[in-house]
């Protein structure tokens, strides 16, 4: 089984991307299960409080699934034509001690997705990430590209997907990093 955790870069329960996400969780190909998970109640980062306090529960739990996943999916919105602040504010958590970058974050398959009510969909944010990915030494998934347009035309009122199009781009996007994901799987385990 292969096993992905997701992220939305937003807050919002009413977010485009966060519907995006739990549809996403509901296309999975067979042999493959994506939890969702969130960022919500992570603090903003603070090197005081690091070394005061520690790494908050919250982003210790997070940092743990992550590591134990075969791949993460970030679903981001864009804001002002680059990422979500909450977004990188918790990459940047999840990051900490620079130590536990490797554990979380190396060679670890990630992919990138996102939704936005404008006519280009994500392409900046979603290209703001690849630095930041290649600084962690993800193992960022190129195989596909799925940047939903006009999100309020593609999402019904309850946040499921209303689009076919969309719907079927999403599963081909899945099946996609999921065989990939399974592969770096199978052969990171192989002797």
């Amino acid at each position: 089984m292969t096993k992905l955790i997701g992220l939305s870069g937003s807050l919002r329960q009413a977010s485009y991307n966060a519907a995006l996400l739990r549809s996403a969780s509901g296309l999975m190909p067979e042999g493959a299960d994506l939890v969702v998970e969130t960022i919500r109640g992570i603090p903003l980062y603070d090197g005081d409080v690091e070394a005061a306090e520690g790494i908050p529960e919250r982003v210790a739990v997070l940092k743990d699934a992550i590591a134990a996943a075969d791949g993460l999916l970030l679903v981001t919105p864009e804001y002002n034509n680059s990422i979500p602040g909450v977004f990188k504010n918790a990459i940047d958590w999840l990051s900490r001690p620079a130590a536990d970058i490797p554990r979380v974050f190396g060679g670890k398959p990630v992919a990138v997705i996102g939704a936005s009510p404008g006519g280009f969909g994500t392409v900046l944010s979603q290209n703001a990430w690849l630095p930041v990915l290649r600084t962690l030494g993800a193992d960022l998934w190129s195989g596909g590209r799925l940047m939903v347009s006009r999100a309020q035309s593609v999402f019904n009122q309850d946040g499921t997907l209303a689009d076919q199009r969309i719907e079927e781009q999403l599963r081909t996007y899945l099946q996609g990093f999921v065989a990939y994901a399974d592969t770096m799987r199978k052969r990171s385990s192989a002797p």
